[in-house]
């Protein structure tokens, strides 16, 4: 078996004030993180959680994943962003043009999110946490595809999706040209193995899938630090 998409991780200054927005937003419960940070549980099929994590760290450049939100009208959209700004949120450019029918905005630490435009064909049977959209190449798309055993449900022109066969958001990789790296990301995946897995086991799967092994975590529990073909950070979490 292969492992699971147990969370998206947000890095903090805040963590517990950035679940709050969230966890309102979204209408997820806060629950306690019993490994660190704040986690929210979601209330609807997107299939993995939350979790802020503290750091020190500011913020300094554009993320390279972000929520993409649907919208079923106009009138939806505008109730989307004016509830979102109400709990604090703002409106960000990103390069945008004016013509374009979606919303950015970014949460009370910057991270940017989109609230799509009512009749988007390629989210037309997602729930309201449409697709995580990503910066990234065809190579890591189809990484991710076989490393959480969720099949393509988009390849073309560079650019890739898939999607759990449960349902829920979609996960999007735009192809390049890639967004310069600098520093670390402030989110990341965590991905857990098979209640009866073995850590060291899935590590070994994902580094013959193109994975590359960082390091391991602080804590009792034990992590696996890894970066995924395109270098992006992500955690492979002990079994439980």
């Amino acid at each position: 078996m292969t492992a699971q998409l147990f969370a998206l991780c947000f890095s903090a200054a805040r963590p517990a004030s950035l679940a709050r927005f969230w966890s309102g937003f979204l209408g997820w419960e806060l629950a306690t993180d019993p490994r660190d940070g704040v986690a929210l549980l979601p209330g609807d099929d997107t299939g993995f959680r939350i979790r802020c994590l503290p750091t020190r760290e500011p913020k300094t450049v554009q993320n390279r994943m972000h929520f993409d939100l649907t919208s079923t009208s106009p009138e939806d959209q505008r109730a989307t962003v004016a509830r979102a700004l109400e709990l604090g949120a703002r409106h960000t450019d990103v390069g945008q043009r004016p013509e374009e029918g979606h919303v950015v905005l970014a949460d009370p630490e910057g991270n940017e999110f989109c609230v799509i435009e009512p009749g988007n064909n390629f989210l037309a049977d997602c729930g309201f946490v449409g697709a995580l959209a990503c910066d990234g190449t065809r190579e890591v798309g189809l990484f991710w595809s076989e490393a959480l055993g969720w099949p393509l449900v988009w390849d073309q022109d560079q650019e890739t999706a898939i999607r759990s066969p449960h349902g829920g958001p979609k996960i999007t990789w735009g192809g390049p040209p890639l967004m310069p790296r600098t520093g670390r990301e402030r989110l990341h995946f965590d991905l857990a193995p098979p209640a009866q897995g073995d850590l060291r086991a899935e590590v070994e799967r994902l580094v013959a899938l193109g994975a590359t092994e960082t390091g391991a975590g602080p804590g009792p529990s034990g992590r696996a630090l890894m970066t995924d073909p395109d270098g992006n950070e992500f955690c492979v979490l002990a079994p439980k």
